[in-house]
């Protein structure tokens, strides 16, 4: 009989040891998880999303001044692109210049009222004139917030195949905006947008 109770005790300690054991891995598993779960969500809040040239690139808050020149670069490319790449169409004109108004201040639609005053839109369309921008470089200036840029590109207006290339040189600012939105994907706005000159360099036939 005091066998029995004996190994009865011994039971109960084997079982009292194998409770806590188990409860101490049931603590250690939800500790682990619960971590797992905060560095998760952190990861997910510290990350962004950019758009680059149709590509959407991943990249952590933290590394965002290494990828800054090259979102502001296609920012500042997009604006030039929307805003000189024109077919003899009004609709088509109209709807490139509002999307480039979307990432630029009120100095660009003073520049786009000139034009529009001086009647070049207009005899784009009258002329049959496609105009095509393409990006030589862009020079920024990161030392100071808004951050300065240089912009270098070349014109080219085809009518029935004679070429007119033009040498475009504009410079403003970028200032970064609080939230991004689908009309403006990286969130900057061009102040200060000036055209420095836009000559013709070359026509071929």
């Amino acid at each position: 009989m005091f066998k029995q109770l004996q190994n009865i005790d011994s039971a109960f300690k084997h079982i009292k040891l194998f409770s806590y054991l188990f409860l101490g891995c049931c603590a250690l598993v939800a500790g682990f998880a619960v971590c797992k779960s905060y560095d998760f969500a952190d990861k997910a809040q510290n990350s962004v999303r950019i758009l680059y040239n149709g590509k959407v690139i991943q990249s952590e808050l933290s590394d965002r001044r290494h990828v800054l020149p090259v979102e502001l670069r296609d920012h500042i490319k997009t604006f030039h692109e929307d805003f000189f790449d024109l077919e003899p169409d009004d609709k088509q004109i109209q709807s490139s210049i509002n999307q480039a108004l979307y990432l630029a201040d009120a100095s660009a639609k003073r520049q786009y009222d000139d034009l529009r005053a001086k009647d070049y839109y207009a005899n784009l369309v009258s002329g049959n004139i496609s105009q095509r921008l393409t990006t030589d470089s862009i020079a920024l200036d990161l030392n100071q917030i808004p951050y300065g840029f240089t912009y270098y590109g070349t014109e080219k207006l085809n009518r029935s195949g004679r070429t007119v290339v033009r040498q475009l040189v504009t410079h403003g600012k970028v200032r970064q905006l609080e939230t991004e939105t689908d009309n403006n994907p990286h969130g900057f706005l061009i102040e200060d947008w000036a055209v420095i000159s836009n000559n013709d360099s070359d026509t071929t036939q």
